[in-house]
C-alpha cells in the first residue's frame, strides 16, 4: 500500500525472517537439505525467489537468517470507495483529455 507523504512514496513492508527461519528449521530437523523450492512449499507467504536463493544461501553459510521484509499485501478496500476513487480519476481524465483537444485545435 503506498502513500504520500510530503511528496515521499512509502511502502508498507512485512517481516518473513521468522517464518523463513522455522520453514529451514523444520527441513533441517528432518534431515532434508533446505532447497528454494521446499522452504517455499512451507511458507505462508509469498517471498520473492530472489529473497529466498540469499536467505537460503547465508543460512548454509553461517546458519543465520538475515531480516527479509516483503512489500505487505494490499487491503480491499471496500467497493464504494473504489468506486468513488475511480469517479475522481475519470474526471480527471476527462478534463486533461478536454484540456488536450483544446490545445490541438
Amino acid at each position: 500500500m503506498n502513500s504520500l507523504f510530503n511528496g515521499i512514496t512509502t511502502m508498507i513492508t512485512k517481516d518473513v525472517s521468522a517464518e523463513i527461519e522455522a520453514a529451514i528449521s523444520s527441513l533441517h530437523a528432518e534431515g532434508k537439505e533446505p532447497t528454494v523450492a521446499l522452504v517455499k512449499a512451507r511458507l505462508k507467504t509469498k517471498v520473492p525467489m530472489p529473497a529466498l536463493i540469499t536467505v537460503i544461501k547465508s543460512w548454509k553459510s553461517s546458519q543465520h537468517v538475515p531480516k527479509v521484509e516483503i512489500a505487505a499485501e494490499k487491503a480491499e478496500q471496500p467497493l464504494e470507495l473504489r468506486v468513488k476513487e475511480l469517479e475522481q480519476q475519470v474526471a480527471t481524465l476527462t478534463q486533461r483529455l478536454a484540456a488536450l483537444e483544446q490545445s490541438r485545435d
